[in-house]
This record gives structure tokens, sequence and C-alpha cells, in this order.
């Protein structure tokens, strides 16, 4: 157990090393913190930090840096939320605000202004709602022998595909065709999309097998996306700014982890139930980044799980700031979700 001292001086320690990225002395934390306490008593006070396991000493350097040990008492019991300013909040609402169009948009940019706000890595991984329901279709003209099949639903995705038409099908047509659809399957979930249901709509579109064909492999598609969890990253340029990424060996190989989708998919469902968890160094079982640290948050909506949200970086990383950030994102994103569905671009 740490005394209030030598917890004091380590949390100075470490918050120091975070943001100078330079090794820490007694010299230093007597001269930046008033702590009245001597260089002399602070060295001692570390040495002692050091023979416990929270401090080591780089061999190129007298100073100390925080280790692993350090860090997890650090983000356990020390470390508190950065209070976001009045800049942060606004960069946030006005991010969305002027990118978010469909639900992978809005994922997308979450992506993104997390790693923007916090200077490392960002992944998420969001759950497609299978219970999406069908909205509309339309055809887009390309040629006299070629349209523009979409199917949109009411979340906001979209699948389109080329098609062959009819020769001398004219584009009033098709506007009358995927309007007869559309009122035939509007408001369904896609899960009740059936084999029967689609014979109906065989029906609708005059007999025309090449139509049809293209409808059930678009409504099939469809489908198959709002069943399966995607990834987003954000911020992988993030870890050339890093002083602890100047190894070009090792940015490829955590490079190497996040192309893998299957890989990053599976970092991140295994904390899935877990709420707000950080894993710092050897924690990570997963070879490549047993030296870096992961904040990662699963939030939900209505008792579901909508996503997880993690930032991936260096021990270095400043915690406060990243817990603060995505717990701002998990609430802005909700109400978002909550009270703003219709103003969703579809």
């Amino acid at each position: 157990m740490l005394n209030d001292r030598k917890k004091k001086i380590l949390q100075l320690i470490i918050e120091d090393y975070i943001s100078t990225a330079e090794p820490v002395g007694s010299r230093t934390i007597a001269r930046k913190y008033d702590l009245g306490l001597s260089p002399a008593t602070i060295r001692n006070e570390m040495s002692d930090l050091e023979l416990l396991g929270y401090l080591e000493q780089p061999h190129t350097s007298a100073g100390r840096v925080p280790s692993a040990q350090a860090y997890r008492l650090y983000v356990d019991s020390l470390v508190e939320p950065d209070a976001l300013t009045d800049n942060d909040r606004a960069l946030i609402n006005c991010w969305f605000t002027e990118r978010r169009r469909s639900i992978d948009e809005i994922f997308q940019s979450t992506a993104k202004i997390l790693s923007r706000m916090t200077k490392n890595v960002s992944m998420v991984l969001a759950n497609r709602d299978a219970g999406a329901h069908f909205r509309y279709m339309k055809f887009l003209p390309l040629d006299e022998h070629h349209a523009i099949l979409c199917i949109i639903t009411d979340d906001g995705n979209v699948d389109n595909c080329v098609v062959e038409i009819p020769l001398g099908m004219h584009p009033e047509e098709l506007d009358y065709l995927a309007g007869r659809v559309s009122r035939l399957l509007e408001g369904r979930e896609l899960e009740n999309i059936t084999e029967d249901l689609l014979q109906a709509v065989h029906t609708n579109i005059a007999d025309d097998k090449l139509l049809f064909t293209s409808l059930v492999q678009s409504i099939r598609r469809m489908r198959s996306k709002h069943q399966q969890q995607k990834v987003f990253l954000g911020g992988t340029k993030q870890l050339l700014n890093q002083p602890e990424f100047r190894d070009v060996e090792r940015v490829k190989n955590l490079l190497g982890i996040l192309e893998e989708e299957r890989v990053v998919r599976d970092l991140l469902k295994a904390g899935e139930d877990s709420g707000l968890k950080i894993t710092i160094g050897s924690e990570n079982k997963f070879t490549g980044i047993q030296d870096c640290s992961m904040v990662q948050a699963t939030y939900r909506l209505n008792g579901q799980i909508v996503g997880t949200m993690a930032v991936l970086g260096p021990t270095r990383m400043e915690y406060g700031k990243v817990i603060s950030v995505m717990d701002y994102l998990h609430k802005y994103l909700k109400t978002m979700f909550e009270r703003q569905p219709d103003k969703l671009d579809k």
C-alpha cells in the first residue's frame, strides 16, 4: 500500500510523463509542482516507488518513467476524467451536424472525431440493426438498357446494383413499378420479406425475370448487411506522431493488426460486456498490442448493444481526456438516435 505522499508523487510523475514523453526527475517534480518537499526527499520517494515496481529507469536517462503497474494504479484510483471545454463540445456537435447522414456515416464520423480528439487510433464496432425496415426502392436510368436499382431502409442504408431493363421500357414505367413494389414492401422488416412475398412482387413487375432476380438479390444483400457487425477505424496516421512508435517494425506490426477487420472485431468483442474497460500493456491478450493501452466502452440503447468504441495508443495516453471524450460521445449519440431519428438522411 502506498501512503498519500507516494501516491501524489507517482500521480505527478505519470501526468508529467504523459504530457512530455520525457523521463521525469526529482528536480522536475520539485520545480514544477508545489509539494513543499525538497528534491532529495522526492528522490528518496521515487527510489521507493522504483523498488515497489511503479517506476522504471531508462538506460539513457537519470529520470524515471511509469511502469504498467503504475498506470494500472493510476487508472483505477488516481485519474479523474478531464472536463471537456466548450470548444471541445462545440467541435463534436459541429462535426456531426455537418457530416451525419446514414447510420454508417455517423459511426465513421464517430471514429474520426474520436481519434482527432484523443490523438490516438480509434475503433468503432457497430451492431447493425437486423430489424431494419424496407422504406422504398427506386430506379435511376443509366441508358436505354440499364438502370441502377436502389433499395433504402429506414435506418438510412442504401443498397444498389446495375440491372438490365426490358427493351423499350421508359423511365416513367420504372417509376411506376418502383412505386408499386415500395407500397407492397414498405414498413416490413427485412427479415420478414419472404420468398412467398417476393413472388407477389414478381407479379407486380410484370413477370420480368431479370428485374425480379435483381430485386431478390438486392434484398438478400441488404438483409445480410444488417446481420453483420461493421468496423470503423480512425487516426491510424496518428501513430506516426507518437514517440513510442518511431520504431518502424513496431508500427508495421500494429498496422498489420488494424488491417485485419476480423481481428479488430474479435478484439472489441472480447470486452463487449464490460462497460468501460481499460487494458494496459501485457493485460492485452492480443499479440502486437501488448505494449499499448486500450480504453473501450460498450454502449446500449433500450437494453440492446449499439456498438463498442475503443481508443488504442501508447501506455502514455491521456486517460482522463480519452474517458471524458468517450463519455460525451456516448451521451451525444444516444440523444441523436433517441430523439432525432427523423433527421437522419434516408
